[in-house]
């Protein structure tokens, strides 16, 4: 089967605040789409307000798959994301309409459409044979043992990186193959045509602004007590990536004590701002994008066009 005979898949990529769902929604209406969610702070159940989680009124217009299906205390990986995301992509398709995967969590994106390699999981029994293995002989000890076994990863892992070094060692006896071999092990191609998009501002202060505005929007709308709601719970904590998501970190943070109303608001407002940054730089890398700029009225007519 060749490329252009194959279901069609379309991407909306892009930084916070940048327009992506007013445009998927418009999307729907026009294009038989039906919405799958690539956003990681979009994940967790009770997370509306500071996470820009579609409205219930865009819901009903639009609804977003893997939206709501992890509880904040619950990890979600990018391997969990590729495995949910083809599992309703198929079911789209076979629906008879066109899938539209929209957010900018990159790294899921990037697992989705290139793969991931097969790695194994944490073994916590390994992992703490390595750690006393380095504690009485030290870490270049170990170093010395992955030269051995994996010296392309040895080459780029220092000697005083625990962490790296330990799990290039772990993979190792789990698997009995390096991560150098296994990391060259890639998912098969998606059995899909992916028409790739991305959007945003052209001009960087119009984005800086867009995002000041929703923070302090969101904080009008209850951003605060939201993540008051979530800490009386008394099971949730700065460590878990749910409460690592931009603005729930600082508004946290506030609420402990560490600093005042205002100071929360800038650092939230900053926090988004480089986001957004990583977010362009990753997306500056990305190849075949077909690029939008926010707020061009013939930004659904660009779309139309490619996919058709």
């Amino acid at each position: 089967m060749t490329e252009a005979s194959l279901p069609k898949i379309i991407t909306l990529m892009g930084p916070t605040a940048s327009g992506k769902t007013a445009l998927a929604i418009e999307l729907v209406k026009e294009h038989n789409c039906e919405i799958i969610s690539v956003d990681s702070a979009l994940i967790y159940r009770g997370m509306d307000i500071g996470s820009a989680k579609p409205t219930a009124e865009e819901l009903a217009i639009a609804p977003h798959r893997l939206i709501d299906i992890r509880d904040p205390l619950q990890s979600y990986s990018a391997a969990d994301f590729r495995t949910d995301a083809l599992r309703e992509i198929a079911d789209i398709v076979k629906s008879g309409k066109t899938p539209l995967l929209v957010g900018g969590t990159m790294l899921y994106f990037k697992a989705l459409l290139e793969g991931l390699s097969p790695l194994p999981a944490a073994d916590e029994v390994i992992r703490a044979e390595i750690a006393a293995e380095a504690l009485t002989h030290g870490w270049q000890h170990l170093h010395d043992a992955l030269k051995r076994v994996d010296p392309v990863s040895a080459a780029r892992i220092h000697p005083n990186d625990p962490q790296r070094l330990s799990r290039a060692l772990e993979v190792f006896r789990i698997s009995g193959k390096s991560m150098t071999e296994l990391t060259k092990i890639k998912s098969p191609p998606l059995p899909y045509e992916v028409i790739q998009f991305a959007i945003s501002p052209k001009d960087r202060k119009v984005l800086h602004l867009s995002i000041e505005e929703r923070f302090k929007l969101m904080l009008n709308q209850g951003f605060v007590e939201e993540v008051q709601s979530l800490r009386q719970r008394n099971d949730l904590h700065l460590d878990l990536p749910s409460m690592r998501c931009v603005g729930y970190r600082q508004c946290w943070e506030h609420l402990d004590g560490d600093y005042d109303y205002n100071t929360m608001v800038d650092k939230g407002i900053i926090a988004t701002r480089q986001l957004a940054k990583r977010q362009l730089t990753w997306l500056r890398g990305w190849s075949e994008l077909n690029w939008l700029e926010t707020g061009l009225d013939s930004n659904l007519t660009s779309v139309l066009r490619h996919c058709r």
